[in-house]
């Protein structure tokens, strides 16, 4: 008996340990094969230290999403209970803004005036087609802040499953981006070279917005360094990154020298060059016709140095975003939007932070680089489709090509690269050579440092209509979005990442759909086997049972 006693209590106790134990130490499991619910330790460590609520609220709720945006919505639902188990602060409430009729309207004006504008998609459910209105967009707010963050990530020609898988892979990312700027206050310094005739600062506008959510940016002019290089190599150390968008003056060997030496300092470097004088505008005139012809920037040795070489060649390729031009007379003319090999949309399959799950970039009269055999490691980041041909110059270019139809037997050099990254010790360009001048503590050999080299200094040039900057990447005439500005901003965050937030950016997530043709196809043959079947086999075991039965016990 005291056996049973001494049992008895022994299991109670037991189950009371257990219910204390589990109730303070609280665990999660990601099961996944992808460990899509695993967050990168970047993630976490910005969420370390945040002490007052993060709030957030994702519009991404309504009845009758398609299935693919209702996968979508689950995915962001438990990435972000995996924050808010990380941290309590982090809470978040899922908003249907089209709920309310009555303030359905109203609602829709107020999120796009907020930039939350809505998308319209095709639900294709039962073999029926219809359009549904969704918001794919968060809003983030932490200490009377708020910033926006996009749950949709697009690419050309991706149908809505690619959409919501390129979209899934890119959730943690955009969180965390999100809530990085929310709670990291900002520490970097970057330089927009100016003094050789970079681009405007209207024609740069938007990007330059977009990294001031992130850095602090200045311009910095290069014209002091003759008279005062020692000073001018000095302040310019006071940056960590500086950007040079499509300079058109050649440089000094003494400004050279100075950037050499930034360099070799560990500055970073985001350089946007043309290697060919053409310019779109410059055919818009009565002949529709220019001459390309050979841009001397004093910049060869400089990159050839580094590992790299701009060729001053023209990238002509099949796959390219199209021109926009009138054609008609008068009152008569009409937009149409026609080919034009001059503008390269470039792309890599490549899984590196920069590129992964990029939409197209386009490019304008891009050169091609070639990389060289040297210790500093190089990247391909940006090229060309495989039906590409290279033209040289001096060349004259004429907007009668758009109605000439190109023989794709000449496209044939292949995939050229258009954009490279350079990372590791870079060799000085002025070792053993007589330098143009003294300067304090010179460096042969850099400490490790990463520099880009995009062969086209439009990558970066925004529209401007009206005197009004318009959004890096995107196409008036065609309604078409590029991947510029991401492609730019990765470029630079990466340069810079000292937390690995942008590593994040190489996660791959597989996210497995229904064929939706199949199911409407095989509808009803699946509605027999679930529902007639159970009854079919039913009835089968009914009637054996009834005849073993009675055949046994019917004597």
């Amino acid at each position: 008996m005291n056996k049973k006693v001494n049992y008895t209590v022994g299991f109670i106790v037991g189950l009371i340990l257990v219910n204390v134990i589990s109730s303070n130490v609280y665990k999660r499991f990601d099961l996944t094969e992808d460990h899509r619910y695993t967050l990168s330790e970047a993630a976490i460590q910005i969420i370390d230290n945040v002490e007052s609520p993060i709030i957030v609220d994702v519009f991404l709720k309504g009845d009758d999403f398609p299935s693919e945006f209702r996968r979508l919505q689950n995915e962001t639902k438990q990435l972000l209970e995996e924050f808010a188990a990380e941290n309590s602060n982090i809470v978040f409430n899922f908003i249907n803004p089209l709920e309310d009729e009555s303030t359905r309207e109203r609602n829709i004006q107020q999120l796009t005036a907020r930039g939350l504008t809505p998308m319209q998609l095709s639900v294709q459910e039962s073999g029926k087609t219809s359009q549904a209105i969704i918001f794919p967009w968060a809003l983030a707010s932490y200490n009377e802040q708020t910033v926006i963050i996009p749950l949709i990530k697009n690419k050309i020609g991706a149908s809505q499953q690619e959409l919501v898988t390129n979209s899934v892979q890119h959730l943690e990312y955009a969180f965390a981006d999100g809530f990085k700027k929310l709670v990291s206050p900002k520490h970097q310094k970057i330089a927009v070279l100016k003094g050789n005739k970079e681009l405007e600062d209207k024609y740069i506008a938007d990007f330059i917005k977009k990294l001031g959510e992130y850095y602090f940016i200045a311009p910095f002019t290069l014209d002091s360094v003759s008279n005062h290089p020692q000073k001018s190599l000095k302040e310019l150390n006071d940056f960590d990154l500086i950007i040079a968008a499509k300079p058109t003056e050649a440089f000094s060997e003494q400004e050279k020298l100075v950037l050499d030496q930034y360099t070799m300092n560990g500055g970073k470097s985001l350089w946007m060059v043309d290697a060919v004088i053409m310019e779109k505008d410059s055919l818009y005139n009565a002949t529709g016709t220019n001459f390309a012809v050979t841009r001397d920037l004093n910049l060869t040795d400089f990159f050839f140095k580094y590992g790299v070489r701009i060729n001053p060649v023209i990238t002509s390729t099949l796959y390219s975003a199209p021109i926009t031009l009138a054609i008609g007379e008068g009152s008569n003319s009409q937009f149409q939007n026609l080919r034009w090999p001059y503008s390269p949309l470039a792309s890599n399959n490549s899984n590196h932070p920069i590129v992964n799950n990029l939409n197209l970039v386009r490019f304008d009269f891009a050169n091609q680089i070639d990389t060289l055999k040297n210790d500093v490691s190089k990247t391909i980041l940006l090229e060309s489709a495989p039906l590409t041909k290279l033209e040289g110059t001096p060349r004259e270019i004429s907007l009668d090509l758009v109605t000439k139809e190109q023989d794709p037997s000449l496209f044939n050099k292949g995939n050229q690269t258009l954009a490279v990254l350079l990372e590791g010790e870079f060799p000085s360009v002025y070792s053993n050579r007589i330098k143009p001048f003294k300067l304090q503590q010179e460096k042969d050999i850099s400490v490790p440092t990463k520099m880009i080299v995009i062969a086209d200094g439009d990558v970066i040039k925004n529209d401007v209509v009206r005197g009004a900057p318009q959004e890096l990447g995107f196409d008036r005439w065609t309604g078409q979005q590029y991947g510029n500005k991401e492609f730019l901003l990765n470029a630079v965050n990466y340069l810079l990442d000292d937390s690995g937030l942008i590593n994040i950016r190489s996660k791959r997530i597989d996210v497995a759909f229904l064929n939706q043709q199949k199911i409407a196809a095989e509808k009803t043959k699946w509605q027999l086997i679930n529902i007639a079947l159970p009854l079919v086999l039913l009835a089968i075991f009914g009637f054996t049972y009834n005849y073993v039965r009675k055949k046994k016990y019917g004597a």
